[in-house]
């Protein structure tokens, strides 16, 4: 093995195959190691390491072992399967992803949040409108995908779920104020230091209903709920499908939603107060001029002709604001057969 403008050392150790650390330049044997994607994999063909990209890395990121959850002496988290005779970078600053999503029946669309875990891999996803019990909620196949699931379940109705690749600690069930209310529609967790929230707020029905009025007030009580559980400097984000657009730009046709339920100045001004606490909003906070929905009604070809409304938001609190890296929404997933009426909606903080 050659090397220029660095060292390379191989050595034997028991309970690992060859491994080689680099330091500077290097060129390897075709077939040995090829760096991608941040990491060294055996790869047939391969020739030579890009040893300049590589110097333009920390030391951390260079080489070190595959397996299991690490933490380099960065505090840069890793995680990644055993490949024997393999080393590889680790993450570096890495960025944190969670996302909110309204599956409108886990069981329905249990094969689609599979295959969306496992495609866009978020280390958190909150889960609204369950409609099953927790006995029901398919563990094992959100288990197998790679997630730890907490589940706040009703049967037909409601019902929230925090999923993440660590196990949530500290899970609280509903709004723990007292209050008889029979209705899943708040569960928070810890992962990774920060405080997670998946709220299914009530959908108000008709302006002046009793359900809108219950809506207005379980607002309010969700406001008590963060005044008393929270300091707006703890690291907290809340995912939601909030039954509220807050803006404008929000809504497909202003002149038609203007007055309508998910829209009202009461509705609105309920949301404020929440955010009043010191949430912002993540989707608008990187976008202010951007319109995008993340619901649009089966019916009439609403998606089709893009529609909808943006009622599923990501809140951060202020600590949080400046890791914020992305958001947006899935759209995609709104799309194929059978897919819930809501798109998911992400968010990225990095280190």
């Amino acid at each position: 093995m050659r090397s220029a403008g660095g060292t390379v050392k191989r050595r034997k150790e028991a309970g690992w195959r060859d491994r080689v650390r680099v330091f500077g330049f290097m060129a390897i044997p075709s077939g040995l190691l090829w760096l991608g994607g941040g990491r060294l994999e055996r790869r047939p063909g391969a020739a030579v390491v890009a040893a300049r990209d590589l110097l333009l890395r920390p030391v951390c990121q260079r080489f070190s072992p595959l397996g299991g959850a690490r933490v380099c002496p960065w505090g840069h988290r890793r995680e990644g399967k055993s490949v024997a005779g393999a080393w590889a970078a680790c993450d570096g600053p890495r960025r944190m992803r969670i996302a909110t999503w309204n599956v409108n029946s886990v069981r329905a669309r249990q094969q689609r949040l599979v295959n969306w875990l496992k495609s866009a891999q978020p280390d958190v996803l909150c889960l609204q409108e369950l409609k099953c019990t927790d006995a029901d909620f398919p563990f094992d196949a959100v288990k197998e995908a790679g997630y730890f699931a907490a589940v706040h379940g009703q049967k037909t109705y409601n019902g929230v779920a925090i999923l993440a690749k660590t196990e949530p600690t500290d899970v609280v069930r509903g709004l723990s104020d007292g209050v008889d209310d029979t209705h899943a529609r708040f569960i928070s967790a810890t992962v990774n230091g920060i405080r997670v929230v998946s709220a299914y707020a009530p959908n108000g029905q008709q302006v002046d209903s009793p359900a809108y009025v219950y809506k207005l007030e379980w607002y309010r009580r969700l406001r008590n709920y963060l005044d008393t559980r929270h300091k707006p400097d703890d690291l907290v984000v809340m995912g939601g499908d909030w039954n509220i657009a807050p803006d404008p730009i929000d809504v497909y046709d202003v002149a038609q939603w203007e007055g309508q339920t998910l829209f009202t100045v009461r509705e609105r001004d309920a949301l404020q107060q929440v955010c009043a606490f010191g949430l912002t909003d993540a989707f608008r906070k990187l976008h202010p001029d951007v319109q995008k929905f993340s619901w649009w009604d089966y019916r009439m070809l609403m998606f089709p002709k893009n529609k909808g409304v943006r009622i599923d938001h990501l809140f951060l609190t202020a600590p949080l604001v400046p890791r914020l890296a992305a958001c947006d929404v899935d759209r995609e997933e709104r799309k194929g057969q059978q897919p819930s009426d809501h798109a998911p909606v992400w968010l990225e903080l990095k280190d």
